[in-house]
């Protein structure tokens, strides 16, 4: 029998992210998402709605998302679901929570992320060529003897 445990989403952060450590020091960043969707409702009506998504992220991953994201950025995850259970204190009931296990993630936010890079130092795009000067595609061709 074949398994398969794969998410990809893409949302917005919809609340601030909460980083803790485990007791031997591993970090790990509690988040949720927005996906919306629109569909067309029994009258033909088009609907959006909003699904809210609870994320879990760990170890170096869940710091550089909490160094560089915040509420409303939008995210890229690609991960698998887990579902954790346990016993409420208050009645004995057993309740459960499915979540996304982030495996990978991409920012989408290019302008937030832009600012945070120039000031670290980093370029994003690649700096326009000086007028009359070739591109590396162009040298290549040169460099190519057929």
């Amino acid at each position: 029998m074949a398994n398969a445990n794969k998410v990809i989403l893409i949302g917005n952060i919809t609340r601030d992210l909460e980083l803790r450590y485990t007791p031997n020091g591993q970090a790990v960043v509690d988040f949720s998402i927005a996906v919306n969707r629109k569909f067309k409702d029994q009258s033909g009506q088009t609907q959006e709605r909003a699904d809210f998504i609870p994320v879990e992220a760990w170890g170096r991953q869940a710091e550089i998302i909490k160094q560089y994201l915040s509420k409303g950025s939008s995210i890229y995850i690609e991960g698998r679901l887990q579902q954790d259970s346990w016993e409420d204190k208050t009645d004995g009931t057993k309740k459960s929570k499915l979540k996304v296990v982030a495996q990978q993630v991409q920012f989408l936010d290019r302008a937030k992320n832009q600012e945070t890079a120039d000031k670290d130092g980093a370029k994003w795009a690649k700096e326009a060529p000086a007028k009359g000067a070739k591109t590396e595609e162009e040298n290549l061709d040169e460099e190519i003897p057929f």
